[in-house]
């Protein structure tokens, strides 16, 4: 066996780069740049009114001044303002030439085509030409995962259109003849399978195009078969349960007979002892235990990470811990790198409390739902009491 660590490095090393695509903008939310967005032009491109009100020259102020027409937002007056003269201004107008401040109109006192200003300085309420950003300005970078500001700043710039990592395609095979779908009836010694379409979600939230096929029945043509046309189709396959060595454990069998390698076959772990990790070609296959606490375990521990690095995202975001204090006592750990899924809350300090639930069954499905985190116990670490600081890690 590898320690969780190593595993992860091993899986990191043969993460396959995934090219590049061009999207529209509104498509591209979550992805990760492939581009730098450089700015063409100023903005705002000319200076602009921060308020409604009214364009004067700050010279002419206080006063009573001649109004010569409106400048909107899209709709610039059209020509300069000369002495003793204002414009009735919108915010975001360009400012007319001529004029240097605008006159808030909850200060102006309006007779007709007079209006009476108090002093004005020069330039309040003005935006200056470029205030925001200027030409040739790097807005974005590459590298830069696109959120609903980035994405904002872009369209802003001109750019209906970006160059982004494509997402990595996932395939998850689950088997097992104890298995049926959800939208089948199931026997008496039969279980739905919920692990095929779990993991494939989990890929889905972390940025992948991922498909669920299964169940597979406990054959090792057909597991063999479904493996080689997931390989050639998918940037990652994953395959979840059948990774122990029982007479119905086909998944590593598989791996073989399409001339691939394992680079790893156990981990230090617990739970999720059974995941391995091997290429076929240019391609990788991640096996994760068939339990659903230790697939789902399994999977935020390295397909996360994997997946960030395939988006072109830097997976030490997704695999560093946070702090939190127990709620309850802990027993001294094992061998092996324990992960406890907990219960988090926050106290009206701003303390995070961290709950172990008290079932850590590696079947228990239900209980993710309610400890949506997990509690690290290193190998061999001492009982703790109530009160003591633990890492922790979401899920």
């Amino acid at each position: 066996m590898i320690s969780v660590a190593e595993a992860r490095s091993v899986i990191l090393e043969n993460a396959p780069a995934c090219a590049a695509e061009t999207l529209d903008l509104h498509a591209a939310l979550g992805r990760t740049l492939r581009e730098d967005i450089v700015s063409h032009r100023d903005q705002p491109p000319f200076r602009a009114s921060a308020m409604d009100g009214y364009a004067l020259r700050a010279a002419d102020t206080p006063g009573v001044l001649r109004l010569i027409g409106e400048a909107g937002a899209g709709r610039a007056l059209g020509r300069a303002l000369m002495p003793g003269e204002c414009a009735r201004i919108f915010t975001g107008a360009p400012l007319p030439d001529g004029a240097d401040a605008v006159l808030i109109q909850e200060d102006a006192a309006r007779d007709g085509e007079l209006v009476t200003s108090p002093a004005v300085k020069a330039n309040r309420h003005v935006r200056s030409a470029g205030v925001d950003f200027a030409r040739g300005e790097r807005l974005l970078e590459t590298g830069q995962i696109l959120n609903a500001a980035s994405i904002a700043l872009a369209a802003a710039a001109g750019r209906a259109s970006v160059s982004v990592t494509r997402k990595p395609r996932v395939t998850v095979l689950s088997g097992g003849d104890e298995l049926v779908g959800p939208e089948q009836e199931p026997a008496a010694d039969q279980i739905y399978d919920s692990m095929s379409i779990g993991i494939a979600a989990l890929a889905e939230q972390w940025g992948a195009a991922a498909t669920a096929i299964g169940p597979l029945p406990d054959d090792a043509k057909t597991i063999a078969d479904a493996l080689r046309n997931a390989v050639s189709q998918s940037d990652l396959t994953v395959i979840v349960g059948g990774a122990s060595v029982g007479d119905h454990d086909h998944a590593r069998p598989a791996v073989r007979s399409l001339s691939g390698t394992l680079l790893f076959e156990k981990v230090a772990l617990r739970p999720g002892k059974p995941t391995w990790f091997a290429r076929i070609g240019d391609r990788i296959v991640l096996g994760l235990p068939g339990n659903p606490a230790s697939g789902f375990v399994c999977a935020r521990l390295f397909m996360r990470p994997l997946l960030d690095l395939m988006c072109g995202r830097n997976p030490v975001g997704s695999t560093r811990l946070s702090q939190a204090r127990l709620r309850s006592n802990l027993a001294e750990n094992g061998s092996r790198e324990t992960y406890l899924r907990a219960a988090i809350e926050t106290d009206d300090t701003g303390q995070v409390w961290a709950n172990a639930a008290q079932q850590q069954d590696s079947s228990l499905l239900s209980v993710l739902t309610h400890a949506p985190a997990l509690i690290l116990r290193p190998p061999h670490a001492p009982p703790v009491s109530t009160g003591a600081v633990v890492d922790v890690l979401s899920l």
